[in-house]
């Protein structure tokens, strides 16, 4: 019976029997009165059991409907041998309840008058109850009640709300943890019968080769592949012939023991090879016959059962399973017609660390030029699988190569297509230049996981990109316009607009996956021609460059691309030199980064005001960025830079103007205010008391007085996404602290605790620097740490402690590795050596307390 319990889990025990229904009992024994018949003459097989399933459920759906409804929408789901319709005299009518939303007092009284009368039936009601977000986290404790729910079927309330609930449920990755589960399940019973089915007194419900192996048996093949069954070593008639056999068996038993009993001991033998009709002139002929098809029956089962386990597939997707060949389409004829799924096999091969099978890759090759490339990216989630696809790790280049030869990469990309086996004559390239393409990709690829001491600071870059998809859609992209001879990077930035267009890739992931086509030969360029000890040479580059993300993609894409012209021509000296003007570039964009401030003839202003939307004057938008770093212009594109203005406007003493925006898994906070004591810390500290992971921030005060702050972060623990006041709630804290009326210390009390409790055992020791030369304007911070929640709190909250204000801080993170750039000063000027030392001390006594 499927136990269900009263409190947190929305369970419910009814001990008591309701007021009972004539016309409810009337049916009900009229039902059970007909099943008892047809087990009398060994009928009780599955046509009989489906018919008083049928009859259950539509005494569940009256009742149901004389039941007031509650407050929120409510569906009652058959479970477990019920569900499958088997539903036998004694069993137990196993029932889940969903509630479409919180489970309030109204949801109880309806629980109790939908159940009580089911009590007077003198059946077991095994319930459970749900609200439907529970679905949404699974139930690893309870596997029964996983199978259980494999087998759910609705039966009275909203059929909507069964539809979610089955969108919610039915994952890859649940059904793979309930096939892992299942086949330990099996183990453990089997083991208790010796692992053999030849028991001279068998449970036809439990042993090896009955009914509960039957269902499993199903249950393999409906996880894994629809069609398992129709390959297997049995007919699947003789299969189903085994089924209705063990059927009639049970209920011949539950008929004469008037419970759930479902041993064939050697009395009930005599009694069931006399109700299933068995000739013989002795009872031990006719035990003998009926016993004879029982073990026939069950070395079907067995047999099957033992097939499925070998052969199925491991689901890893929607119509995608694990087999010894590699990542297979279940069902292939399904595949064919939908394109959209097909990238999901070779993302499968990439997470199991497996080929895509040769069938599949067949599969593929005999429908792809049906399909145009839109066909294969319909919606906004099918277009971030494909993104999600070129994430740079191992097996990718395999996986690429794999699309090229069977024709989807063509299909998916006809630009790239247009490059296949092209052969470009020159003194340099050595491959096709698709093949050249691919391999910049495999190069990337081996650099994200070297351990090869002169390669693992490019591999740190890697790690520290916040969307490497872009760099291999780049790189992917990057020569498709050496169709023809013309200037083959200009070619390639305009045919890799029709590619964005058609991705829907908007707002920086465009402009960058652009800059970069248009500007791959530019740092090899001057890495290997130019002066790089010229400090105008780097500083020329840094503004051209404009932001680290940037720079580091361009640097990764040189470097793939160098070493994919042939073999040597990325020497180690060329490796080096590209590396320093890596480093040179990097200090300059960070350490130098507020030297520069935004004037009024400061070039790409006029395009802003010229550009601006009718609600934004020029003078206000001038008075906004007049003071502001120059790389602010770069940092943000137009749109953010009007949004940004808007914030501004009309800002008061105490005032917080916030604004909160997700794009993808990045949601990004902006906050303008008149400068405060403690004001980035305190915003710090409001992210992390709500959980949030900040993986970028830009703080930026104008000569006025105004702060702009900027945060880039994750939300790991989904608090946004599960809450539907989240987003509200974090604003109305965040402008309580920033406005002094909440501690936000006292916010973060329960969570840093929660924090240190946790701590990962792989830390690393704490460097901080202070330099005064870098900068004209500051004193430079640097700060290496192991990443934790709230660091950044700890870290800004020293700082001001120290009287020190911060204008400007860069924030990444390398791996558990944090690596935070302070622009400070102290009364308008920087630190002194003394005030520089006391600040180091403070903040590594700080920092060597979280270890």
């Amino acid at each position: 019976m499927l136990e269900a319990v009263i409190g947190d889990d929305h369970g419910m025990s009814l001990t008591q029997p309701g007021p009972g229904s004539s016309t409810l009992v009337t049916a009900f024994d009229a039902a059970r009165s007909e099943l008892e018949a047809d087990a009398l003459r060994g009928a009780g097989g599955r046509a009989a059991l489906e018919r008083y399933s049928d009859r259950v459920d539509a005494m569940l759906r009256q009742l149901f409907a004389d039941v007031a409804a509650p407050d929120v929408h409510v569906a009652v789901l058959a479970l477990g041998g019920y569900g499958r319709r088997h539903l036998c005299l004694q069993s137990d009518i196993d029932l889940l309840v969903v509630f479409g939303g919180r489970i309030g007092a109204g949801e109880e009284q309806f629980l109790r008058k939908f159940l009580n009368p089911l009590w007077d039936l003198g059946v077991v009601v095994g319930h459970q109850v749900r609200e439907l977000d529970d679905f949404t986290r699974l139930e690893t404790d309870n596997p029964e009640f996983l199978l259980a729910l494999l087998d759910a079927r609705p039966v009275a309330g909203a059929r909507p709300l069964f539809e979610r609930f089955g969108v919610l449920f039915h994952t890859a990755d649940t059904h793979a943890y309930i096939l892992k589960s299942l086949l330990e399940l099996i183990d453990q019973r089997h083991a208790g019968f010796n692992d053999t089915l030849y028991q001279l007194e068998p449970d036809v419900k439990e042993a090896p080769g009955a009914l509960r192996d039957l269902t499993a048996t199903r249950t393999i093949a409906m996880l894994t592949d629809p069609l398992l069954l129709r390959r297997g070593p049995a007919d699947p008639a003789r299969f189903d012939q085994a089924e209705d056999f063990l059927l009639r068996v049970r209920s011949t038993l539950h008929l004469d023991a008037g419970r759930n009993q479902n041993v064939l001991s050697h009395e009930m033998q005599e009694r069931t090879a006399d109700l299933l009709g068995y000739p013989g002139a002795e009872p031990r002929q006719r035990v003998e016959r009926l016993m004879s098809d029982y073990f026939r029956h069950a070395r079907i089962v067995s047999r099957s059962l033992e097939w499925a386990r070998k052969t199925a597939p491991m689901p890893v997707g929607p119509n995608l399973g694990l087999s010894r060949d590699g990542i297979r389409f279940l069902d292939p004829i399904a595949a064919a017609r939908n394109p959209a799924s097909w990238i999901g096999a070779f993302q499968a091969a990439i997470d199991t660390g497996t080929d895509v099978a040769e069938e599949t890759l067949s599969c593929v090759q005999q429908h792809v030029d049906r399909y145009r490339a839109d066909d294969f990216f319909p919606t906004a989630e099918d277009r971030a699988k494909l993104l999600a696809l070129l994430k740079p790790r191992q097996g990718l280049y395999a996986r690429l190569s794999e699309m090229h030869d069977c024709g989807l990469l063509g299909r998916v990309f006809p630009e790239f297509q247009a490059v296949s086996w092209r052969v470009v004559r020159d003194f340099y390239h050595k491959y096709t230049v698709d093949e050249h393409t691919l391999l910049t990709i495999r190069n990337l690829e081996r650099v994200s996981h070297t351990d090869e001491p002169d390669r693992i600071r490019f591999r740190n870059v890697i790690q520290s990109i916040g969307q490497p998809e872009l760099l291999v859609l780049a790189l992917l992209l990057h020569d498709v316009g050496k169709w023809r001879d013309d200037d083959h990077a200009t070619e390639s930035e305009r045919m890799a607009r029709d590619v964005l267009d058609r991705l829907q890739m908007v707002g920086e992931p465009r402009e960058t996956v652009l800059f970069l086509i248009k500007h791959h030969l530019r740092m090899s360029l001057i890495a290997f021609r130019r002066d790089t000890e010229d400090p105008e040479i780097v500083k020329d580059f840094s503004a051209f460059i404009g932001t680290e993300e940037r720079l580091k993609m361009l640097c990764l894409m040189t470097l793939a691309d160098v070493e994919a012209v042939s073999p040597g021509t990325l020497t180690p000296w060329k490796e080096e030199l590209l590396w320093r003007l890596y480093v040179d570039t990097y200090n300059h964009l960070t350490q130098r980064y507020g030297d520069e401030l935004i004037e009024r003839n400061q070039a790409g202003l006029d395009e802003l005001l010229r550009h601006r939307p009718d609600d934004l004057s020029a003078a206000e938008i001038t008075r906004f960025l007049e003071g502001l770093p120059q790389r602010y212009l770069q940092l943000f594109l137009p749109d953010a830079i009007y949004r940004h203005v808007r914030l501004a406007r009309n800002i008061h003493p105490d005032e917080v103007h916030v604004s909160l925006e997700r794009n993808d898994a990045i949601w990004t906070l902006a906050v303008t205010t008149l400068d405060k004591p403690f004001l980035f810390s305190n915003i710090c500290g409001v992210l992390s008391s709500f959980g949030m992971n900040i993986i970028r921030g830009h703080a930026l005060t104008n000569p006025n007085g105004l702060v702009l702050d900027v945060f880039q972060f994750i939300d790991d623990e989904r608090f946004l996404a599960l809450n539907p006041d989240a987003h509200d709630q974090v604003l109305h804290v965040l402008e309580d602290v920033v406005a002094g009326r909440a501690d936000v210390t006292r916010l973060l009390r329960g969570r840093e605790q929660g924090v240190l409790a946790s701590r990962s055992a792989a830390r690393f020791a704490p460097v901080v620097r202070t330099d005064n030369e870098a900068s004209g304007r500051y004193t430079i911070l640097d700060i290496v740490a192991s990443n934790a929640l709230g660091l950044l709190y700890r870290i800004s909250r020293v700082i001001s402690r120290h009287g020190c204000d911060v204008d400007l801080v860069l924030i990444a993170t390398e791996g558990e590795k944090a690596i935070d750039v302070f622009h400070i000063t102290k009364g308008g000027s920087k630190l002194t050596e003394a005030e520089q030392q006391e600040l180091t001390s403070d903040l590594l006594r700080t920092l060597e307390g979280l270890q």
